[in-house]
């Protein structure tokens, strides 16, 4: 088993950026552009990539200072001990993640959808998504172009996660 199967059940969150304080709370990058929902969470696992390990920690403190996101894990109860921790890459549990209604998805789980039109024609693979208040818009790097289609329901017509497919409705403009 190699280290991307071992984290399949793990979504990368954010990154341990360095300590703040000196009693163990971390600074991090948060990959959410909501800081505080991390507050969903009750536990972190935390990657070390130079030390090479994994651990879970559980969530005692989130708070935002001067626009950074603050944590504070238990466990972790000193500045030595956080700067242990730094760069680090921040994982939650795939269980962990709040519930979504129907027609909802996580954008980890769209991004590498293979996507086809209607017509059956492949047309390249979600490589990024970018929220733009009012839809998502996922851009689709395909074998001759990129596209860009808006996340709506006028447009993406089919998602099948277990197939890792998309249907579209390609706009007349492409």
């Amino acid at each position: 088993m190699n280290k991307e199967d071992a984290l399949e059940d793990f979504i990368l969150i954010g990154k341990v950026l360095r300590p703040h304080g000196r009693k163990g709370d971390l600074r991090i990058k948060y990959f959410n552009p909501d800081p505080l929902f991390i507050l969903n969470y009750t536990r972190l696992f935390l990657l070390d990539h130079k030390r090479g390990i994994f651990r879970s920690f559980k969530v005692k403190q989130v708070f935002v200072n001067k626009g950074n996101v603050i944590v504070t894990l238990e466990g972790i109860n000193d500045r030595d001990a956080a700067e242990r921790w730094s760069q680090s890459s921040i994982y939650v549990h795939r269980d962990d993640l709040p519930p979504l209604e129907e027609g909802e998805y996580y954008y980890v789980d769209i991004i590498g959808l293979k996507v086809f039109s209607e017509e059956g024609e492949y047309v390249g693979e979600v490589v990024n998504i970018f929220s733009t208040g009012s839809n998502d818009v996922y851009e689709i790097k395909g074998p001759q172009r990129e596209i860009m289609l808006q996340a709506s329901n006028d447009v993406i017509k089919e998602i099948n996660l277990k197939e890792r497919k998309m249907i579209v409705k390609i706009p007349e403009e492409y």
